[in-house]
């Protein structure tokens, strides 16, 4: 897994389950508690990721929200997106552009 750029923008890459989710962890909420205004996660390099991984984010979901921030999904690979519909987080988390996956037959 790796992660870089900075407080406004993070490009996340590789796999992101639980061998990585620690560091995941501290970089995600060191970015959210280092800028203001939307963090944007750019999943595009994202090859997988598992419940623990899926964890990562929704904490930085609600970190984000209580210091007053957003974050934002950006290029969710299409089989992420069915896991986000499925588990109905497409609802909570916002996701430029929206999903591909919402107009396929739910699981």
């Amino acid at each position: 897994m790796h992660i870089r750029g900075d407080h406004a923008e993070l490009v996340v890459g590789g796999r992101l389950d639980v061998r990585s989710a620690a560091d995941a962890r501290t970089a995600l909420h060191t970015a959210v508690d280092a800028g203001g205004g939307d963090l944007v996660l750019d999943l595009t390099e994202l090859d997988s990721w598992d419940a623990t991984g899926l964890g990562v984010i929704m904490g930085a979901h609600r970190r984000a929200g209580r210091v007053g921030r957003r974050l934002v999904l950006r290029g969710v690979p299409l089989q992420m997106q069915r896991l986000l519909v499925a588990t109905r987080l497409h609802r909570i988390l916002a996701i430029e552009g929206g999903l591909e996956a919402e107009s396929l037959p739910r699981v």
